[in-house]
């Protein structure tokens, strides 16, 4: 078997070459998706921002309930304030629109597919 790899030719022979082959056949076997599995998919990605707002909130109601002075709690309020919560809003925005995204695939291939 002869390739190309960064410009390099590159010849792999016997066994090695089989393997190759037959990673290039599963890979190629293996483009599409389950359209049910990738609803799923999308429905629990969105799902997890119900989690990610509990954990928030437990967290924020915590450290206000919390009695604790001192430049540690204030480094640790911005740092929450700022760094953490804007993490967590970005990974649910995320989250948000991988959901969608799952599941409007999983209709596109639904009604390229027709019923089953």
């Amino acid at each position: 078997m002869h390739f190309q790899v960064g410009g390099s030719d590159v010849v792999i022979a016997g066994a090695a070459a089989d393997r190759r082959l037959q990673q290039e056949d599963t890979a190629m076997t293996m483009y599409g998706a389950n359209p049910e599995q990738l609803t799923a998919l999308g429905r629990s990605l969105q799902r997890q921002i119900e989690a990610i707002d509990a954990m928030t909130s437990s967290i924020t109601a915590t450290l206000a309930g919390t009695t604790w002075t001192g430049p540690a709690r204030d480094q640790f309020e911005h740092d929450w304030h700022t760094t953490f919560r804007g993490a967590l809003d970005r990974m649910k925005q995320a989250f948000d629109a991988a959901g969608h995204d799952c599941v409007r695939m999983s209709a596109d291939l639904q009604r390229l597919l027709g019923p089953r």
